[in-house]
């Protein structure tokens, strides 16, 4: 599919006949589906963090895990953080702690709290996919943040269809196109066979129908 033909694909998901109007601001997802790939072999499953050029329509939501001046200039970027004795407390709330894993997009840690971090809340980060991206303490938390803002990440698992955020409904067509444009290279570059293992991929709002891009 040509760069235009994606481009119609999110026009005609965006409109009446496939969205509906809803009293929120949906979200604009990529299903894709893959084939010709056995996702029983770990190696084969698709893990990415990848870089929307056009952003997310909203920025990714940030927890960050640290310590002393990190944690200080943290508190004007990120969306919380999170010190030791947190690390301890959300422990002991399973509840509190779910909730977190699953509300945040990403999470940064400083490096030395990442032991105490994957014991404590490795069980809910990890199935999620959200284990903190750890980094020294002498590095500018302003711009980790800040990258993270317009990521996403894709994780197919073990099954051969997956799905990710690729923009808002209130987005221009042609910045949604170009975002799917690039997770599709992504995903194309991690299959042994490219284009040929992805069957089919389809774009569309939460409660919309799916329109098909490839």
């Amino acid at each position: 599919m040509t760069s235009q033909e994606i481009v119609e694909a999110v026009k005609k998901a965006l409109d009446e006949e496939h969205n509906p109007k809803r009293n929120f601001k949906q979200s604009v997802d990529l299903v894709v589906n893959l084939k010709d790939v056995d996702m029983n072999n770990p190696a084969n499953r698709i893990d990415e963090e990848i870089f929307l050029p056009r952003g997310r329509g909203e920025k990714a939501k940030i927890g960050v895990f640290a310590t002393g001046e990190m944690a200080l200039k943290a508190k004007d970027v990120a969306d919380a953080v999170f010190k030791p004795e947190d690390i301890e407390e959300l422990a002991k709330d399973t509840k509190n702690a779910k909730s977190i894993a699953e509300n945040y997009d990403f999470f940064i840690s400083e490096a030395p709290l990442m032991p105490t971090v994957g014991k404590a809340l490795g069980r809910f980060f990890g199935p999620r996919g959200k284990m903190p991206r750890p980094i020294p303490p002498t590095a500018d938390i302003a711009a980790e943040v800040e990258k993270l803002r317009n990521a996403i990440r894709i994780r197919s698992k073990d099954k051969t269809t997956f799905h990710c955020i690729v923009g808002k409904e209130d987005m221009d067509a042609e910045a949604i196109a170009e975002n799917i444009e690039t997770v599709l290279k992504s995903v194309e570059e991690k299959l042994e066979r490219g284009r040929m293992n992805i069957k089919s991929a389809y774009v569309k709002t939460t409660m919309g129908s799916p329109v098909r891009v490839i």
